[in-house]
């Protein structure tokens, strides 16, 4: 973005997620989401829109035409210098030296033991040079672990979250509303591709990712420019069936899309092969963080990451026992749950034993005292039809 971006970058632990005790931040878009009649919510140490009306119609909209979304509470972090590929394929699991300059690689960064700091998505902007998004709450913790890592390295660390406002256009018509408002090639951008762009006569960085299991983009853009694109893209949606959405069906539809969540599927006491994820995991690299216990905890999973599908109505929900069915005896813990307004029943992903992880298996969750029936099922419960790019 060069001429055309915002302020320079801020220290790392000036950026950080807010504590408990910290005074909420607002986004750039809070006064919009006022105006729109949110319900809003403390989260990560922001307020963020949980919802603008029907969080059920929000999650149908997006299956159905599009919703736009609020995410500039997410943190980005700036990796440039000589030695940016060596060093992030040290940091991190995965082998970023491998991401092609307009590419993005979904990754994480995990501590000596092995466990899970935070999954992060990493994009290649220059040879260089590499943008870091962050989960809201895990920003200062990632940004204090790669400038950490760092030493050696030909490299700058940077936590640019106040230079970038973040908003995201998901659902199956979102190419067809922002294809008006940006000379880009929308049909040519790939998924996990990103590309400096102009939208609604603005500069932004537009990528084809997303998490909620629907075609879409995310917008960077300046600040000050979030409200001007936000209304330019609303205005464009609404012959479409675009809805400002929320973090309630937000969690619906990843959770449907049997994406984990930082906090539920994904801990520090988690690793990557418990959570299925171990694909993204690069063991053929010499060297990087938490190599060697990753190594021994690949082959000591004593419970894996599965789907349920409730046979009752009541939704099993984070943190509930799931049991064997017939002793009682506790075999696992639901992560997340709710019931999935696509697939009209309850689901669910959990950790469980490793010997009741297969699909088909019947197990049973304690839902406030009763037990609801459960069948481990394949992650995801939901796939889009259309074919992803």
């Amino acid at each position: 973005m060069s001429a055309d971006a915002p302020p320079a970058a801020l220290p790392c632990l000036e950026q950080g997620a807010a504590g408990p005790e910290s005074v909420l931040r607002n986004t750039p878009l809070h006064d919009v989401h006022v105006a729109l009649g949110a319900v809003l919510t403390p989260f990560a140490g922001w307020t963020m829109p949980l919802r603008y009306g029907s969080e059920l119609a929000e999650h149908h909209a997006v299956r159905r035409g599009a919703g736009l979304f609020d995410l500039s509470h997410m943190g980005q972090l700036e990796v440039d210098g000589a030695d940016a590929a060596a060093f992030l394929d040290h940091a991190l699991v995965g082998r970023l030296s491998a991401v092609q300059p307009g590419r993005a690689r979904y990754t994480m960064i995990c501590a000596p033991d092995g466990g899970i700091l935070d999954d992060l998505v990493v994009y290649r902007l220059e040879p260089h040079r590499y943008l870091v998004v962050a989960n809201a709450a895990n920003t200062a913790t990632v940004c204090t672990a790669l400038t950490g890592r760092a030493e050696g390295f030909a490299v700058a660390v940077r936590d640019v979250s106040a230079r970038w406002a973040l908003i995201a256009v998901q659902g199956p018509r979102a190419a067809a509303i922002l294809t008006p408002l940006t000379g880009a090639d929308l049909g040519s951008l790939r998924y996990y591709a990103i590309d400096a762009a102009w939208l609604a006569g603005r500069p932004v960085l537009l990528a084809r990712t997303g998490y909620t299991g629907e075609d879409g983009f995310e917008i960077y853009c300046a600040t000050e420019d979030a409200p001007g694109i936000w209304a330019a893209v609303a205005a464009a949606g609404t012959p479409h069936g675009l809805v400002p959405a929320g973090l309630a069906c937000r969690d619906t539809l990843r959770l449907e899309a049997g994406m984990p969540l930082y906090g539920h599927e994904l801990t520090a006491g988690v690793s990557p092969y418990q959570a299925g994820l171990g694909r993204v995991v690069a063991l053929d690299k010499p060297d990087f963080v938490g190599r060697d216990a990753l190594v021994v905890r690949r082959d000591q999973v004593a419970e894996v990451l599965v789907g349920l599908v409730s046979g009752g109505r009541r939704a099993p929900r984070h943190g509930y026992a799931v049991l064997d069915p017939d002793t009682g005896a506790r075999v696992g813990t639901v992560t997340s749950g709710a019931p999935s307004p696509t697939l009209g029943r309850p689901i669910a992903m959990a950790y469980v034993a490793a010997d009741r992880c297969a699909v088909g298996t019947v197990l049973a969750v304690d839902v406030r005292g009763g037990h609801e029936t459960v069948t481990v099922v394949e992650l995801p419960s939901y796939r889009r039809t259309q074919e992803g790019r």
